[in-house]
């Protein structure tokens, strides 16, 4: 075997390794990875070799580089188009990270007068009330807080959204006519730090969402994101003034 096959042969392990490793989740986001010199040591293969594989994990987004500091495993980082309604499980497992859903509570309960500036319903009508956490990798990736509209949607009263994400069911059940997206940011408090294990007053970015169909309202639900993880893309072309 050359030289040339042998370096290409310990590039491509090495990529491959370190690349298995991230995205199996055995290296989480935030883990330090071992120093190019001791990656050298280990895969006996020179300097050279090491940094090829690294940069290109660099250009994949799977880790960055620190001066001084080393290599770090990157943060999930999704990218949202934000005139779609997306599936949380497809988004998470487009990064290559399992995804797990965990309910922390359901309700149903009339109508509050509060709830008139999240769903435009009468005092007093039936709603189903949800929040649960979404995991990409092991860690949290989203918080969700949801109201569904049970004189539109009844059927959600007997779903078992302790198997099922709500928005995944609505989705493949109830066909929606219309949506509205209202983005901000918000410092974390501590209820919305706690579920996204985050320190209290961090930023985070919050999406609202109402979804109607063509009789009634259908749901309205807020997803809150860390923002360091999350950004939204608007994709558009010229006026037809």
């Amino acid at each position: 075997m050359t030289e040339d096959v042998k370096a290409k042969s310990l590039h491509e392990r090495i990529l491959g390794e370190v690349e298995g490793r991230i995205l199996s989740g055995e290296w989480p986001p935030g883990h330090r990875i071992p120093f190019e010199h001791e990656l050298t040591e280990h895969y006996a293969c020179s300097r050279m070799t090491v940094n090829k594989a690294l940069s290109e994990l660099v250009k994949k987004g799977l880790i960055e580089r620190r001066r001084r500091s080393g290599s770090f495993v990157t943060r999930p980082q999704v990218q949202s188009l934000v005139m779609e309604i997306h599936d949380i499980p497809r988004e998470v497992q487009a990064l290559g990270l399992d995804y797990e859903y965990r309910l922390i509570s359901s309700e149903e309960r009339p109508c509050r007068k509060n709830d008139r500036q999240r769903l435009d319903l009468p005092e007093g009508a039936p709603v189903l009330e949800i929040t649960a956490s979404h995991l990409a990798g092991g860690l949290p990736f989203c918080l969700e807080e949801r109201l569904i509209n049970l004189d539109a949607v009844p059927d959600a009263a007997s779903a078992d959204f302790s198997i099922q994400p709500p928005g995944s069911w609505l989705l493949g059940q109830v066909p929606w006519s219309a949506a509205e997206h209202r983005i901000r940011a918000i410092p974390a408090d501590k209820r919305t730090a706690d579920a996204l294990d985050l320190a209290p007053g961090t930023a985070c970015l919050v999406i609202e969402r109402r979804t109607w169909s063509t009789e009634a309202h259908i749901t309205q639900v807020r997803l809150t994101y860390p923002g360091e993880r999350h950004e939204l893309v608007a994709q558009f072309s010229p006026s037809q003034a």
